[in-house]
């Protein structure tokens, strides 16, 4: 958590199996598409990302993930 914007750009990230995928590979990805501000300060890798029926991201639920990592 940030003192002045509240909350820190964080990616959650599914491997394809087998994948070597590493955090600096993201994190040099993403730095290279977005402004400054916007660039990744974390990366979580995860199983599955959690959805809704509708297929909308459950963003809380990834909250509680992060924090029960902390």
């Amino acid at each position: 958590m940030d003192e002045e914007s509240g909350e820190l750009p964080v990616a959650f990230v599914v491997r394809k199996h087998r994948s070597e995928l590493n955090h600096d590979a993201v994190m040099d990805f993403v730095a290279a598409q977005v402004a400054p501000y916007k660039k990744v300060r974390k990366v979580v890798f995860v199983d599955s990302i959690p959805k809704s029926p509708a297929g909308k991201i459950l963003r809380r639920e990834l909250r509680k993930f992060l924090n029960s990592r902390l």
